[in-house]
């Protein structure tokens, strides 16, 4: 197969998965639990989606078999996710969502910046001009409007965003790295054990959720936006520069404020129309980029088996 159609393949997979992010807050939503509990339980789910999957095609001894060296990766890089998402969401309880998501936004700008020294991937200057795009969409998306740090509860807040940015960046760099040598499905029931383990002292201590519409939410944050959308993103990961699929995640603040119109009834602004179309312009120009000749590229398209 055509490298460049594989490479495009990767491409596509990493859009969806940040299409279908876009969902998750109408789902967290549904749930009234602390951010942690809504956490553990989704990765549990997750888990367990994850395990069935494996189960049945009798490959589920391969996390087991792994050798000690990538059992540590793993359970770094769920703790790296665990960190993150935790982070994240503190912030959201301590300053305001726009606040929280223009900083957190800050990943993609530090995998472009870093991934040069750590995964060895040179600087493509054919993603500059993408990640600008990406980057005005989203500012005119969050909008000028309560980008306010006064007090320290909201500096606090603010801060928390920026580290869950720069844990973001650590996870996905070293994600290219770590997935050689393990199938994406192991390497999520991995990632996903490790985040369960690490969050369950502090669920230990928290309500559960009580009503069958609370579980039916985790349940599809577990299933479909974190194991289905990890398939995709890692997946796509393994064909693609780190480089371009961190610009393309910028499709998640533009696919929630549709999903909010949709099933919440929120206004699309003329600021959130002109912001998404400048996010899409980026996304497409990422989507017809063709591997650089001297940098590596992937192979066929990965087996159903691999992942």
């Amino acid at each position: 197969m055509d490298p460049a159609l594989s490479y495009r393949g990767g491409l596509i997979r990493i859009a969806s998965a940040a299409l279908i992010w876009g969902s998750i807050p109408l789902f967290v939503r549904q749930v009234d639990s602390s951010a942690v509990t809504i956490v553990f339980w989704r990765v549990v789910f997750a888990a367990l989606a994850l395990a069935i999957y494996l189960g049945i095609r009798g490959r589920l001894g391969e996390l087991v078999r792994l050798p000690a060296r990538k059992k540590l990766g793993l359970v770094a890089m769920g703790s790296i996710l665990a960190v993150n998402w935790v982070l994240f969401f503190s912030a959201l309880e301590r300053t305001d969502v726009a606040v929280a998501v223009l900083l957190a936004y800050c990943g993609p700008i530090l995998v472009t910046v870093l991934g040069p020294l750590v995964t060895r991937e040179p600087l493509d200057r054919r993603s500059i001009v993408p990640l600008l795009l990406a980057i005005a969409g989203t500012v005119i998306i969050v909008g000028p409007r309560d980008l306010t740090l006064a007090g320290g509860t909201h500096l606090t807040g603010a801060l928390l965003a920026f580290a869950s940015a720069f844990t973001y960046a650590i996870g996905v760099l070293n994600a290219k790295r770590l997935l050689k040598g393990i199938p994406t499905s192991v390497f999520m029931l991995g990632e996903d054990l490790t985040v369960a383990v690490v969050l369950l002292p502090l669920v230990l201590m928290r309500p559960s959720p009580a009503t069958p519409i609370e579980w039916g939410a985790l349940a599809t944050l577990g299933v479909v936006q974190t194991a289905g959308t990890g398939f995709l993103f890692l997946s796509g990961l393994r064909a693609v520069r780190t480089q371009h699929a961190a610009i393309l995640t910028y499709a998640e603040p533009v696919s929630a404020v549709l999903f909010a119109a949709l099933f919440l009834a929120e206004p699309v602004t003329l600021a959130t129309a002109v912001g998404g179309a400048l996010v899409v312009l980026g996304g497409v120009l990422v989507a017809r980029m063709e591997p650089s000749p001297g940098i590596e590229t992937p192979g066929p398209t990965l087996e159903l088996d691999t992942l």
